[in-house]
């Protein structure tokens, strides 16, 4: 059975986080989630987007997400992918040196690594996104240029792959996003 780690924090994205784990579990995989600072059976708790006419979006409480194991244990040989929802949680996870020091270990073995959203600014602050294509949410575009990326604007449902890297917009493009991150992981067309 493959091995998918999500590390999320509080206010990650509630569709970017209960979506993905909830269908890759349906699928087979082993999908364990992480905070740092948080032990399993512990939550995080999860952040609603709205469009209301400002702009930028704002943000509703979510859902609490129960997390399944603890971050001081993972061990990112043990897994065949990683995934990196966004929201919030990211802004603040990217100046987390034990979460920099596990994302760079995937992308040295070059594992497939998906992100999504607002989760690029983890893969920007672990300096790994040099001369990869990539989407996010448009506001992280200037970051990924200045990385080193090469910022690619698809609709918001579609996603990029670039080598072992799936990135996408924001959580319309689920379909493409899991559908690219399990095509690399498994080498197979859903």
């Amino acid at each position: 059975m493959k091995k998918i780690l999500i590390i999320a924090g509080d206010f990650v994205e509630d569709y970017e986080i209960m979506v993905p784990f909830q269908t890759l579990k349906t699928l087979g995989y082993d999908v364990r989630v992480v905070c740092p600072g948080k032990n399993e059976g512990e939550a995080v708790s999860t952040a609603v987007p709205d469009f209301e006419g400002y702009q930028t979006y704002t943000e509703k409480r979510g859902q609490h997400f129960v997390l399944n194991y603890d971050f001081k244990n993972i061990r990112p040989e043990e897994y065949d992918s990683l995934m990196l929802p966004g929201g919030r949680s990211p802004e603040y996870l990217r100046l987390n040196n034990e979460v920099l020091t596990v994302i760079r270990k995937f992308c040295h073995e070059r594992k497939p690594v998906a992100a999504i959203c607002h989760g690029v600014q983890l893969l920007v602050a672990a300096g790994v996104l040099d001369g990869v294509r990539s989407a996010g949410y448009p506001s992280v575009a200037p970051e990924i240029r200045n990385a080193g990326g090469r910022w690619v604007d698809v609709p918001r449902d579609e996603a990029v792959v670039c080598k072992n890297f799936i990135t996408a917009p924001a959580w319309p493009a689920h379909q493409n996003w899991l559908r690219g991150l399990i095509n690399l992981m498994d080498g197979k067309i859903l």
